[in-house]
């Protein structure tokens, strides 16, 4: 072989395993990074993995809610008006947190199905409903009635 191919294939080999390695290694940290959403439906049925992070939305069961008197921790259900699943969460929930309200928490699911939230997001008005959580309710026939759809009824 000549000498200048040679070096040229020992180039483009080069350029070929350094955009591999790149590539794989972009991939590898957008995995990482994902968050999938679930509903409390499908975490029921034990689609969700375990030990993943992922986000889940619903509606706050009401009456749910149990908030621990010494800490900062407070276990409720979500639901999707078919299935329910425990939120356990220790930190200092939003302000709009509350029952019979939508919202939407971050963590995974542990070996006994309760999800361990690390942040848990509520809705910010009376009219608005994480899209997330709105499909996984529509796709249940449970969408609720807003003030303002019930008055134009």
């Amino acid at each position: 072989m000549n000498p200048k191919r040679k070096k040229r294939l020992i180039l483009v080999l080069f350029l070929v395993f350094g955009v591999g390695v790149a590539v794989s290694l972009a991939l590898y940290a957008l995995n990482q990074n994902i968050n999938l959403f679930y509903s409390p439906q499908q975490m029921a049925k034990g689609e969700a993995p375990e030990n993943t992070r992922i986000r889940a939305g619903g509606m706050v069961v009401e009456g749910s809610v149990v908030r621990d008197q010494q800490s900062l921790h407070v276990q409720f259900d979500i639901t999707d008006y078919a299935e329910s699943v425990t939120v356990e969460y220790t930190g200092i929930l939003p302000d709009l947190f509350r029952e019979g309200q939508g919202i939407v928490a971050q963590g995974s699911m542990d070996a006994s199905g309760v999800f361990q939230a690390v942040e848990v997001l509520a809705k910010h008005d009376e009219n608005y409903m994480p899209p997330e959580v709105a499909y996984a309710l529509e796709k249940a026939g449970k969408m609720p009635v807003t003030p303002k759809e019930a008055f134009n009824k």
